[in-house]
């Protein structure tokens, strides 16, 4: 059985997950074809990312003409699907703010994909995101290309299932995955009752091979921390950047790496300076993996302040080195930190709480936060290890097929 996997922008340097999860699926076995829409304009750090590229099909290659093409030949060889994916498109488009235009576009590259899947005997596609990854899926299968698949991480889905057609694109789909059980109540809200057996859940995963016993924290004066994201709106770093200030000259001392880059790093920037936190937090940019996991095993514990959220792979991959979390309260983030045990939970956009768990941290003692980032790491290799959630998800696929 091939699988292929449609994806918008891939690889990524926050999508590390997914290639975790192809490549998990072919150690089973699984031929992948992967199929891109575009490549990424990002820096591809990793060696990894790097090497996922040289092997993704990118469907934007073929230009508008070739396109346009793949789409006539569709019309020509089953008019009746080809006509049926046409009015499907027109309908996604008006409900989406992007519109009909751009769901023809993903029309003429679904036929693109289409043919690619006849050439390479792909039987079953899967997809991540619910966004046009998925409608790109969706509009295969309805000119006649093979059975989907998608998993949903959200928070985005969750903000605009209407716009995003979700409920459609499930009601097509053999099945639905959410990573978290917080994820898949949401896509129940959008499944029909009947249908509720379809909305599985698979975690993302993590390598265990990858997190071998860690050492400890090295001994120091007062509290070093890490937060891992995205400089966007929603990853919250804004918050943490207060929570810092609020612990005075007179709390206890911390550091902070914030690792990541994006459209707020200015504005981060200016609040570190207008803080006075300029010789306590510090920007690293993107990292690789075997930079982020230095900078993990660098700090006391990972705090995660964001407003929105599906299953964040930091909190993953710092539990399995045994870190303590602090984390907020949101989606599937309680499903892995359990208060008081591996971590503590803190309300979305509260800079006083973050500041008081720091605070907290801070006076707990070694020994305390060492039986906690244990305890972490237990419970992220037993639930979250990548081939365990691969042949989950492989299981649904032969069920599907």
């Amino acid at each position: 059985m091939t699988i292929a996997y449609v994806l918008n922008t891939y690889p990524q340097p926050s999508h590390s997950f997914i290639r975790r999860e192809v490549r998990a699926l072919e150690r089973r076995g699984f031929p992948v074809l992967r199929i891109a829409m575009r490549r990424s304009d990002l820096e591809l750090i990793d060696p990894g990312d790097r090497e996922e590229a040289t092997k993704t099909d990118y469907v934007l290659d073929a230009g508008a003409a070739g396109l346009a093409r793949a789409f006539l030949r569709a019309l020509v060889s089953a008019p009746g699907p080809a006509w049926a994916a046409f009015r499907l498109a027109l309908k996604t488009g008006r409900a989406s703010p992007l519109g009909r235009l751009r769901h023809l576009i993903y029309l003429a590259e679904a036929a693109d994909v289409k043919a690619r899947c006849d050439h390479a005997g792909v039987t079953h596609v899967h997809a991540h995101f619910g966004t046009n990854a998925a409608a790109v899926a969706m509009l295969t299968r309805v000119l006649g290309g093979p059975s989907y698949s998608f998993t949903v991480h959200g928070p985005e889905e969750y903000d605009a299932p209407a716009a995003l057609s979700l409920g459609a694109k499930i009601a097509h789909s053999a099945f639905v995955v959410g990573v978290s059980q917080f994820g898949r109540s949401q896509l129940c809200r959008w499944t029909p009752l009947a249908d509720w057996d379809k909305v599985k859940v698979v975690h993302c995963g993590i390598e265990p091979a990858v997190f071998p016993e860690p050492a400890p924290p090295e001994p120091r004066a007062g509290l070093h921390l890490v937060a891992i994201g995205r400089f966007v709106e929603q990853k919250g770093q804004k918050v943490l950047i207060e929570a810092m200030a609020k612990l005075g000259a007179d709390g206890p001392p911390v550091t902070l790496a914030l690792v990541g880059d994006g459209e707020l790093r200015g504005d981060l920037e200016t609040a570190i300076a207008e803080a006075g936190l300029g010789g306590k937090v510090r920007i690293t940019g993107w990292l690789d993996e075997a930079g982020v996991r230095a900078e993990i095993a660098a700090a006391d514990a990972l705090v995660m302040p964001s407003f929105a959220e599906g299953l964040p792979m930091v909190i993953m991959e710092a539990m399995a080195m045994a870190r303590p979390i602090i984390s907020t309260y949101i989606a599937g983030a309680p499903e892995l930190v359990l208060d008081g045990e591996n971590g503590w939970l803190v309300p979305a956009g509260d800079p006083d709480g973050l500041a008081e768990a720091i605070a907290t941290l801070a006076a707990t003692p070694a020994e305390k936060r060492a039986a906690m980032g244990q305890a972490g790491r237990e419970r992220v290799l037993e639930r979250h290890g990548i081939d365990g959630q691969a042949a989950r998800l492989a299981s649904f696929i032969d069920a599907a097929t």
